[in-house]
């Protein structure tokens, strides 16, 4: 038995060598695209962080000068403190735009087709494109909002929505809103989908109203989508850089420098960017740590098949 189980390995082995070989060269291409478009420049990355990297001039080695710098950079630890507030705030205004625009392009009605593809229309815009359009939009003078507000009497004058802080920042969260609400609709819409019609009827018939059929079956048969959503809310979030680059130039009075625009700053306005690369690789580690935090979200509750 033992010799004859022996043999029975070899052939396996000696049958799968050829399907392993395929797999590897299915994979190969993909390979090639994460070493050449992340694990090298991550490489690189790396080492520029350990020296003094100016644009001109040579370069030199500095340890980790560039990190503990980092660590007396008032401006920076600022900008990501705003990071995670924008983060919290637009990721909350999202799924509350998007869950019920989901909800309610679920199920199959007249121009359902029409509604689906109005509400992602926004999702194909660019996010430098987009910055453009609410720019314009935003302008006190030439713009849509404040000449219409005044206009119609909502206000007394033009306002300048983009001149302190609170009236620029909400205008930031509702042109992200508008253009990324759709994407999120989609995903969640997937999620509603794949739960079992039999499972509501069930419920309904049991005497569970929409709220409680909400709670209790929805809700957690759609974990792992939320979370899915979620992580790509905030991993967007945290690296959030044209809208505020473009409309805002991190105004006013600094208020809105996120923290990919204080490494962008670093790196391409002040030339360090051996500093900058370390800036990048703190935030590359923050950004890891958040991911990994929500991914516990994906598992599936104990008792749960």
């Amino acid at each position: 038995m033992s010799a004859n189980s022996t043999l029975l390995r070899r052939r396996k082995l000696v049958g799968a060598g050829p399907r392993q070989w395929v797999g590897l060269l299915y994979v190969a291409p993909a390979v090639a695209l994460v070493i050449v478009f992340f694990i090298v420049p991550l490489g690189m990355t790396v080492w520029m962080s350990l020296h003094n990297w100016p644009l001109m001039g040579a370069h030199s080695y500095i340890g980790l000068d560039n990190y503990w710098a980092i660590m007396r950079d008032n401006r920076f630890w600022n900008a990501l403190r705003f990071t995670g507030f924008y983060t919290v705030v637009v990721t909350v205004a999202i799924f509350a735009v998007a869950f019920p625009l989901a909800l309610f392009i679920e199920r199959p009605r007249p121009l359902t087709g029409f509604y689906r593809t109005f509400f992602f229309m926004p999702v194909v815009v660019g996010f430098a494109s987009a910055s453009l359009l609410w720019s314009w939009l935003l302008n006190v003078d030439s713009g849509l909002f404040s000449p219409a507000a005044f206009e119609l009497g909502l206000t007394e004058k033009k306002v300048n929505l983009l001149a302190t802080f609170q009236p620029a920042f909400w205008s930031i969260i509702a042109m992200v809103v508008w253009k990324v609400a759709g994407f999120t609709m989609i995903i969640l819409m997937t999620g509603l989908q794949s739960i079992p019609p039999e499972l509501q009827e069930a419920a309904t018939i049991d005497g569970a109203g929409p709220l409680a059929r909400f709670r209790a079956i929805t809700l957690p048969l759609m974990r792992r989508t939320i979370a899915l959503a979620l992580i790509l809310s905030v991993a967007g979030s945290v690296l959030a850089f044209d809208q505020f680059y473009i409309i805002l130039r991190g105004g006013p009075r600094n208020q809105t420098l996120t923290a990919v625009y204080w490494i962008f700053n670093q790196s391409f306005v002040s030339f360090k960017l051996g500093y900058g690369a370390a800036l990048s690789m703190v935030l590359l580690v923050i950004l890891v740590a958040l991911s990994l935090i929500q991914l516990r979200l994906l598992r599936k509750p104990e008792g749960l098949d």
